[in-house]
């Protein structure tokens, strides 16, 4: 048997929040970068405009409350919605200890606190009664963003620059370009397998006795995201919402969620080309409102995906704990 998710929450009140951020994040923002220059001659210390962005960031973190609040409340299984419980003031308290940890251990902490984050907003989820818990671990997704993003990105500038200290010449000269570009193709290709494998890391959920998380292998997964972002590439954007569709689809047909007496496999009923002419028109009414149709155009997508996605059994036994 079949049980499907479902998603109910309206475009009117999440745009509520939207138009704060809009507003309060946005605006400010735009009205910062253009006018970064005139705000350095005038103002002068480019301290304040770092402590401008430091605001707005804070402001996007204060937003992102709300906003994700809304969207677990709008989730919805076997009829059931989810419950959210987190306090703001509880989350506050992570990003502002988050935030300074983070800075003076110059990055290193910013795993443990992607972590909390994260932690927060699922272990302060139940449902049915029953909280979410999120089992990742901290020291894994260091390691992820220290072998595959920060450790290429600083051996090929220890390269550029002694380089330059070696042979400062205008021979050297095209070099810079040469280095700058096979920087962004290491970062590019690094992605592929980074965001397979913090994605993997993400999925990994206890409910009751049983946990949800992925049953992937490395290369195939890789390949078949590295397949996906190419075709979006080359097609100018165009393939991309259909990338999403396809990717999401391979995942979630390989997501488990495992307990004592029984299993359940998730799945997706795909329709490509009405999902990629549906998503292409939520885009579209988005761009010529600038912006402002994005709750519904969020609301309706995530509704359509998640009315299609659904769990059923895969190992039946004779005796099932009810999730």
């Amino acid at each position: 048997m079949k049980n499907y998710f479902n998603f109910v929450l309206d475009g009117k009140k999440l745009f509520v929040v939207w138009f704060f951020f809009l507003v309060f994040f946005v605006l400010p923002y735009v009205l910062i970068t253009l006018n970064i220059k005139d705000i350095r001659l005038n103002v002068g210390p480019s301290l304040l405009i770092i402590l401008a962005y430091f605001l707005l960031i804070l402001v996007s973190f204060v937003i992102a409350f709300y906003i994700t609040k809304l969207v677990i409340e709008g989730l919805q299984y076997k009829d059931k919605t989810l419950v959210f419980n987190g306090t703001f003031g509880k989350y506050l308290g992570i990003i502002l200890l988050g935030y300074f940890l983070s800075i003076i251990t110059l990055g290193i902490y910013m795993a443990w606190f992607i972590k909390d984050i994260y932690r927060f907003f699922i272990d302060n989820t139940s449902y049915n009664s029953q909280n979410l818990q999120f089992k990742a671990k901290s020291g894994k997704l260091f390691l992820l963003i220290l072998l595959l993003l920060f450790l290429p990105i600083l051996i090929l500038s220890l390269i550029t620059y002694s380089g330059f200290m070696i042979n400062p010449t205008e021979n050297f000269a095209g070099l810079p370009l040469f280095y700058t570009f096979v920087n962004k193709i290491n970062v590019m290709i690094n992605m592929f397998p980074f965001f397979y494998l913090f994605y993997k890391w993400f999925a990994n959920i206890d409910h009751k006795d049983m946990n949800i998380s992925w049953r992937t292998e490395f290369w195939p997964s890789c390949g078949k995201i590295a397949i996906e972002l190419l075709l979006s590439l080359i097609t100018v954007g165009i393939y991309y919402p259909l990338a999403i569709i396809r990717l999401y689809k391979y995942f979630t047909e390989k997501t488990r969620a495992i307990g004592n007496s029984r299993e359940l496999k998730f799945n997706y009923d795909i329709d490509q080309g009405g999902d990629f002419l549906f998503i292409w028109g939520q885009i579209l009414l988005t761009i010529i409102t600038a912006g402002i149709y994005y709750p519904w155009a969020f609301c309706k997508i995530t509704r359509r995906v998640l009315s299609k996605t659904y769990t059923e059994e895969d190992l039946p036994k004779k005796e099932f704990v009810q999730l």
